[in-house]
């Protein structure tokens, strides 16, 4: 099936576009360019569901590269505890996006990162938003060890 277009990145007739509501950019951690590839797209030439999620691990690992610090060592390694997608618009190839990550909490061994992923030139055009959880844990011991010092920093915690 060719990845085609049968029409413009847009809403359906008559839905509104969804509108991003733009938090202070103190909040803002990170924003990572993706590239929709070819094989992202289902049989219904739009992004599969599941892709969406490795478009937030690449934006996580973006923002976690340029943390200052150590943020993982043999004894303390985020996992991914919970996530929450909302889909707002079907993406379709080709495209450009933007992936926006927040922090909404600071916890003992976790954090909570809001997300966004937006198409880069449209900065209007929402395709997803929602938010994922990290843990901290031992790889050893399979138990949540405290958050480190690096990400409660870059949290602004």
């Amino acid at each position: 099936m060719s990845p085609r277009r049968k029409t413009p990145a847009s809403n359906p007739p008559g839905q509104p576009t969804p509108q991003t509501t733009d938090a202070p950019d103190a909040s803002l951690l990170s924003t990572a360019a993706i590239s929709v590839r070819w094989r992202d797209l289902d049989a219904f030439n739009h992004v599969n569901n599941s892709v969406f999620l490795t478009y937030l691990e690449e934006a996580r690992l973006q923002w976690l590269k340029d943390v200052p610090g150590p943020w993982f060592d043999a004894h303390a390694m985020p996992v991914l505890a919970a996530s929450s997608l909302n889909y707002r618009l079907p993406i379709e190839w080709p495209a450009s996006l933007v992936v926006e990550l927040r922090c909404t909490r600071v916890g003992g061994s976790s954090v909570t990162l809001a997300h966004r992923i937006r198409d880069a030139n449209a900065p209007g055009r929402l395709y997803c938003d929602g938010d994922v959880t990290l843990v901290w844990m031992d790889p050893a011991s399979g138990r949540s060890v405290p958050l480190p010092q690096s990400i409660r920093s870059a949290c602004g915690a």
